[in-house]
């Protein structure tokens, strides 16, 4: 935790006056308050180097106390201007709601300009649009995934889904309901007035200077409309094979991905991180000399020098007729967002038997149902054992947060559990303990696990004769293939995370 706000934890409260002052204000004078202290009355404020001393002093009449600077470094000062901005967002979050009475909320149906930045005239908004903004401005700073708004009997629950959870937020009151919905449709370009069906839009907005892409889902429940909303950060830079945790397998991974031809498959649920690490992959191997198209749905990060498409069913086009596309654009290498069916399966296929190469993705829980996934849509097994190189399963575990990180002292069940794994069960294990940089969870990231099944001789052998799943893992296994659970050990004895996360996520 860094020394400005580790203090500012001993400290009284900002006093109104001064929390009630714009973020913009501290930005542009480079300075914010820690807190009080109350005998003597003082404002502690951080500060750089290249502080207005003036304006610092400002405040001092806004408290109607006396100064106290606390000059810091540049880190410092950013560490402490985002938490005050976080807390100033809740607290505005709080005082707008219990504001709004029942004449003031009404549906906004003005038009919303693309790429609507959310600090512009805030003090003049509408309660309403107030309100949403505030909760998009504390999902981005909370690294927030996702933003469910879930109307319950009495209230409106707001949960947000960080680093793979959801945590709940907010509740707020039921007559707010119908006015924030309507809100989100708005900005989305949704039909306000349509409560009976589901719709689906797209947001573009901007937080401290950061451009979000937010993917709407509205449905019709019980207890009224319900919004999920995910959150994708435009400035995020894409990630390599070294950081998504692929260290263990990376040589291996690289031969993969960088031959001419073949099937490479990706599988794991819903966001475990897939497409991730399909665009890593993409990264590594993006260079003049290929040509990369890539069939998605929907298109989540623009890669520059790939030719992207995205699905659009109200036009039938689906991953199949991409892919027919696809073959007549002279391609070296084609990513497939998913293979949901025995014509996108097989098609692919003909692809890298034709000297393509081709990655895709796969809804299974392990890299050998993957196999038997595709036996069970049509696709012949011949075709998979002369086109498919490998397969690699995948799951996300949250990292212990680096500010509260101590040693886990291990229980007597998780030693044993070690033991089935390791012949020595004596292993230093950590956690994190909970601070305000994790958000009290004590994990701040994630990373992911793999499993990488190689098709060796035998194992092609084994899908020829369609043998079951557990089957084609045992053999997997006895080449010398590491399970989900192995690889997420291995991370968590490196101190990366814990013990209870890698059994969360691997549990059968």
């Amino acid at each position: 935790m860094e020394p400005a706000i580790r203090e500012s934890g001993l400290l009284e409260p900002v006093p109104t006056s001064i929390a009630r002052l714009s973020s913009s204000f501290f930005e542009k004078n480079r300075i914010v308050p820690l807190g009080c202290r109350q005998d003597p009355p003082v404002l502690v404020v951080a500060v750089c180097q290249d502080f207005r001393s003036a304006n610092a002093d400002v405040l001092g009449v806004h408290a109607n106390m006396p100064i106290e600077k606390r000059v810091v470094s540049k880190e410092e000062f950013e560490d402490s201007l985002n938490a005050f901005k976080e807390e100033q967002g809740r607290e505005v979050v709080i005082g707008v709601v219990e504001g709004l009475g029942q004449g003031n909320i009404s549906e906004i149906t003005q038009e919303i300009p693309n790429g609507h930045d959310l600090q512009d005239d805030a003090a003049n908004e509408p309660p309403i649009i107030k309100l949403v903004n505030l909760v998009f401005s504390i999902a981005v700073q909370d690294r927030a995934s996702d933003i469910h708004i879930q109307p319950l009997e009495h209230e409106v629950r707001v949960r947000f889904r960080i680093d793979g959870l959801l945590f709940d937020i907010y509740k707020l009151p039921k007559r707010t309901q119908n006015a924030v919905v309507s809100r989100v449709k708005v900005m989305a370009g949704l039909d306000v007035a349509e409560k009976r069906l589901p719709q689906d839009g797209r947001i573009k907005i901007r937080v401290n200077d950061r451009g979000i892409d937010v993917r709407v889902s509205i449905i019709p429940s019980v207890y009224g409309e319900q919004v999920v909303m995910r959150l994708l950060d435009k400035s995020t830079t894409l990630v390599g094979l070294d950081e998504i945790g692929m260290s263990e397998l990376k040589k291996t991974m690289v031969s993969l991905i960088t031959r001419p031809q073949g099937v490479f498959l990706v599988t794991g649920p819903t966001g475990s991180g897939k497409t991730t690490t399909l665009y890593a992959a993409l990264k590594h191997i993006n260079t003049p000399e290929k040509n990369i198209l890539t069939i998605e749905d929907p298109v989540e990060y623009i890669l520059q020098g790939i030719a992207q498409m995205q699905i659009n069913s109200k036009i039938h086009l689906d991953f199949a007729k991409a892919l027919r596309s696809f073959l007549r654009q002279d391609p070296d290498v084609i990513m497939v967002g998913e293979i949901r069916d025995e014509e996108t399966a097989e098609i692919a296929i003909q692809a890298a038997l034709t000297g393509h190469l081709v990655f895709s993705t796969l809804h299974t829980n392990d890299s050998a149902s993957a196999l038997t996934r595709l036996i069970d849509m049509g696709v012949e097994p011949y075709l998979l054992t002369s086109s498919i190189t490998a397969i690699l399963a995948q799951r996300l575990v949250r990292k212990i947060c680096p500010h509260c990180k101590i040693v886990h002292e291990v229980s007597e069940y998780e030693r044993e559990l070690l033991k089935a794994y390791f012949r020595n069960g004596e292993r230093t294990l950590y956690k994190g303990q909970g601070c305000d940089y994790c958000l009290n969870t004590g994990y701040t990231g994630r990373i992911g696990i793999f499993e990488l099944l190689m098709l060796t001789s035998r194992i092609r052998q084994m899908v020829q004769e369609k043998a079951p799943s557990e089957e084609i893992k045992a053999q997997a296994i006895r080449d010398g293939m590491a399970t989900l659970r192995e690889d997420g050990l291995r991370k968590a004895f490196e101190g990366i995370t814990t013990l209870s996360e890698v059994i969360r996520v691997t549990i059968e």
